[in-house]
């Protein structure tokens, strides 16, 4: 994937966890609240693998001009 793919699915799986927790908090459902919380952890990893890949591209193509 490309950084910005990383980036991209790292912010949608941020949202879709948040929205997870916030519905396993009005149901009642602490699985739903893991689950939610588990994804958002997943998107932040996603998004610092994005940036990682970014940074890593940016320092390369300084040391190649």
């Amino acid at each position: 994937m490309s950084s910005t793919t990383d980036k991209i699915s790292g912010l949608a799986n941020e949202a879709v966890g948040n929205v997870k927790q916030g519905v396993g908090s009005v149901v009642g459902s602490e699985k739903l609240q893991a689950e939610g919380k588990a994804q958002e952890l997943k998107g932040d990893a996603q998004k610092a693998v994005g940036d990682t890949k970014s940074a890593v591209s940016n320092t390369a193509d300084k040391l190649t001009k």
